[in-house]
């Protein structure tokens, strides 16, 4: 069906992005700052274009509160070719590191590790289907690990880590694509962080990297030149030529976040959001979510009803009505709501609106 206006989109990504965002960024499209041309065509070695860029920096690192002694990189090729960067620069020492598995991404980075060092499951969730974040201590991790490994937020199956791991002084390293800048965490506690921009942040294309500075450095000799975070840091993220027009639109989305409250305040609307989804659905006799409450995830809600054919009907007939992108991953079906930074709080409301009018419907007695 075709609409006139803007649905609410709940893909789990590409995801939606702040209407205002998109109206800055179409005003500019042609003429980005009296410059007579788009930032899509602009060199990245301008003075204009290095402007850009060092603000899109200095807002995340105020929104994020980063320390002084972590880098800041704007790369290239999704969190995926971050499974395979993160061991070729931190396996150093013992050449061993520690994975906590809670979704197939985290599986994912596992795996592709495991093509450069001594890769060991500390813990994981698989046998009860991804359905809870395993309770974790130092006592878990190896004490020599290079590194320990997890996954903040997983799309797929809807959990999120509720608290930092104590890694007992090894490096934790974070996929962070799907969650960063929807709540507050202390940076200072990660050795490095990365993620996707598809998000809550920006178009397809960008991926960041906060990483502490004494772990650079350290990449083999023979190791490809771009998978090297030393070559990044050193050139500014400008080794090569860096995804542009996406880094663009993501320092007007921190530009965007800031003027909105900060991280702080952007919490507080994704915990109303989330909760209200959730206490919708506990309360249903339809719907149920399939994640351990303590462990549910504020960006991906994840739910079903038990029947494969009704979760299908509720999928068709919701995107009929506006509200799309709401079928589960593939490889588990059901439902999802991926509810970003972006997404406004009368799309939920909608969404709710929608479920409960489905629910008189089609509910058995």
């Amino acid at each position: 069906m075709e609409f006139d206006r803007r649905i609410y989109n709940f893909s789990a990504g590409p995801s939606m992005l702040p209407q205002e965002v998109l109206e800055k960024v179409r005003n500019e499209l042609l003429n980005y700052g009296g410059s007579g041309m788009s930032v899509m065509e602009m060199s990245h070695r301008s003075g204009t274009y290095q402007r850009i860029i060092d603000e899109a920096e200095a807002n995340l690192r105020e929104l994020l509160e980063i320390p002084d002694d972590y880098k800041v990189l704007f790369l290239q090729g999704g969190a995926t070719l971050q499974f395979s960067m993160v061991p070729i620069n931190l396996l150093r020492a013992s050449r061993k590191a520690d994975y906590v598995l809670t979704g197939s991404w985290a599986e994912k980075a596992a795996q592709e590790a495991g093509k450069f060092g001594d890769i060991r499951v500390a813990a994981s969730s698989k046998e009860a289907k991804f359905s809870y974040v395993p309770k974790l201590s130092r006592a878990d991790f190896r004490p020599d690990a290079d590194y320990v490994h997890i996954t903040m937020n997983n799309t797929i199956y809807g959990l999120r880590y509720n608290c930092v791991p104590d890694t007992g002084g090894a490096p934790l390293v974070c996929d962070w694509s799907s969650g960063i800048l929807s709540e507050r965490v202390d940076i200072g506690k990660f050795g490095l962080i990365y993620a996707g921009a598809q998000k809550n942040i920006a178009p397809a294309g960008l991926t960041i990297v906060i990483v502490r500075a004494d772990l650079i450095g350290f990449a083999p000799k023979d190791a490809p030149i771009y998978l090297d975070y030393g070559i990044h840091a050193n050139n500014g993220s400008m080794y090569n030529t860096p995804p542009a027009f996406t880094i663009y639109v993501a320092g007007e989305v921190f530009k965007h976040l800031k003027a909105s409250g900060g991280v702080t305040a952007q919490e507080r609307r994704n915990r109303e959001k989330a909760g209200k989804l959730y206490d919708y659905i506990d309360g249903s006799r339809l719907y149920r979510a399939p994640v351990a409450k303590e462990d549910r995830s504020l960006m991906n809600v994840v739910f079903v009803t038990g029947d494969e054919a009704l979760d299908k009907k509720f999928v068709a007939e919701a995107r009929a009505e506006g509200l799309a992108e709401l079928n589960g991953h593939r490889s588990i079906g059901g439902m999802r709501a991926s509810v970003y930074n972006a997404m406004p709080p009368e799309g939920v409301d909608a969404l709710i609106d929608f479920m409960r009018r489905f629910e008189r419907d089609n509910a058995r007695a």
